[in-house]
């Protein structure tokens, strides 16, 4: 939950943070905006109504007939925005003559328009600012008429209301602003319990899963990327449960192929000394016994010891030049006598020339042995083993196959998985073929197994010939 807290804190002040930043920019940037926007309209406005009065000023000026300064007065006097704008005369100490609101100065009045009308080239002099604690504008433009009383006419207007309706639409934009932060911060609350609350569910099931507990399942709620990693979570699961069942069902099957030979050895062991002179046919019998059991006791060691090189990564290999049909010759002449006490035909016709590979000459016949002694294992009396080498164009094919009982359909693509066992009634601890799969792969090569159920069984290894590939390359796959 603390995790939780934090990365809620950190997505919101992150994400509050940048568009808080840019609301405030916009805010900055509109009433800027807005403020150039109606200043320059009310600027606009004044100087339309001075370019009037500037013409009405000319038009009185060259009028013979007409008294100016009377005209200006009328002028001023029903001047039309005057509600808005009001219009001064000044003379040329800037004293007020006559205003459009009837003010009568008592004492100068502070106008620096006036003064940079006086200044400039053209008569003209802007001010916006505070006069006298209000914000206005205001123009002056010196009269182009000699030798009259009225030396300029100023136009002031205020702009506390354009100022009114400026902030009235800062504020509508900070509300909106507001508004956009109070979505932001809800769907961004929402959108990271979204993500956050699943992961912290997925947290919570790994921790079980850690401590144990394999059947535990996440629940897809959404066909997102957080629903992918349910579904690893899930599929994770499965696999470990698996891969528990199999170690218990490996440590069973172990103990018990280890307890029978034991059981043997110790009862014949007994038998022997418990009698003063055994007959030398029970000798025999019992010795021979004791004999096989220990070989078989030490194959189990040396088989678990190899898988164990396997998952370290440190089973080892001599690679050498070496013909293959030699070591399956071998390998074929150990199961002769089994065959026979068994009943079970061995057909094997030996190549008549050499098949050379680069490979480990105990390690393939360990291969073959375990192949064939799973052959035998599952092929009842009557049955027959089918043994064949030859080449495939540049490889070399060695095909073992059997008349046994088959593997179910379910079973056979996990027969090389270790641990496996598909019929646990059967001797052996399940490791045998996932060692030899991996000697295979490490020659280059490649394990394949067919079957089919109460029919047979086929195993296929596919080894490249010595002139495929190069020691150094061999040497890069063994490493």
């Amino acid at each position: 939950m603390a995790k939780r807290r934090r990365i809620t804190k950190r997505w919101l002040l992150n994400s509050f943070g940048i568009i808080l930043l840019i609301l405030i920019a916009i805010e900055i940037l509109s009433a800027y905006g807005l403020k150039s926007y109606y200043y320059s309209g009310v600027r606009q406005t004044v100087v339309s109504r001075a370019d009037l009065v500037d013409g009405l000023l000319k038009k009185y000026a060259q009028d013979a007939s007409a008294d100016y300064t009377i005209e200006v007065r009328g002028l001023i006097e029903n001047f039309e925005d005057k509600d808005k704008i009001e219009i001064m005369a000044l003379d040329m100490d800037g004293n007020v003559l006559l205003s459009s609101s009837g003010f009568e100065a008592t004492k100068k009045m502070y106008m620096p328009d006036f003064q940079d009308a006086m200044e400039t080239e053209n008569g003209e002099g802007y001010f916006q600012g505070t006069l006298y604690g209000e914000n206005v504008l205001a123009l002056t433009r010196i009269a182009q008429v000699s030798d009259e009383e009225i030396f300029a006419i100023r136009y002031v207007t205020s702009l506390v209301r354009v100022d009114r309706q400026i902030i009235s639409l800062v504020a509508v934009i900070t509300a909106l602003g507001v508004a956009i932060i109070f979505f932001v911060v809800f769907s961004s609350t929402y959108f990271i319990n979204s993500i956050v609350v699943p992961l912290g569910k997925v947290g919570q099931t790994a921790r079980k899963i850690a401590q144990g507990n394999f059947s535990i399942r996440l629940e897809k709620e959404n066909d997102d990327e957080i629903g992918d990693l349910c579904d690893v979570i899930n599929y994770m699961a499965g696999e470990l449960s698996k891969a528990e069942q199999l170690k218990n069902d490996f440590i069973s099957s172990v103990s018990h192929e280890l307890r029978t030979p034991l059981t043997a050895i110790k009862g014949w062991a007994e038998t022997l000394s418990g009698e003063e002179q055994p007959d030398p046919e029970t000798l025999q019998k019992g010795m021979g016994v004791i004999t096989r059991e220990t070989e078989r006791l030490s194959g189990m060691v040396e088989e678990l010891l190899d898988f164990s090189r396997m998952q370290s990564g440190r089973i080892s290999m001599v690679m050498d030049r070496m013909d293959l049909v030699a070591e399956l010759d071998d390998a074929v002449l150990m199961f002769d006598q089994r065959a026979a006490r068994e009943n079970i035909e061995i057909r094997y016709e030996e190549p008549s020339d050499f098949i050379i590979v680069m490979g480990d000459h105990n390690r393939l016949k360990q291969v073959f042995v375990n192949i064939l002694d799973n052959a035998f294992k599952h092929t009842p009396g009557g049955g027959t083993v089918s043994i064949d080498v030859h080449r495939v164009g540049e490889e070399a094919v060695v095909t073992i196959e059997d008349t046994g009982e088959g593997i179910k359909p379910e079973d056979l693509p996990q027969v090389k998985t270790k641990f496996y066992k598909g019929d646990s009634t059967k001797r052996g601890s399940g490791i045998g073929l996932a060692v030899a799969d991996e000697i295979v792969t490490r020659h280059g090569g490649r394990l394949e197994i067919g079957s089919v159920y109460q029919k047979g069984t086929t195993v296929t290894i596919t080894l490249p010939l010595a002139g495929k590939k190069s020691e150094a390359e061999i040497s890069e796959i063994e490493g």
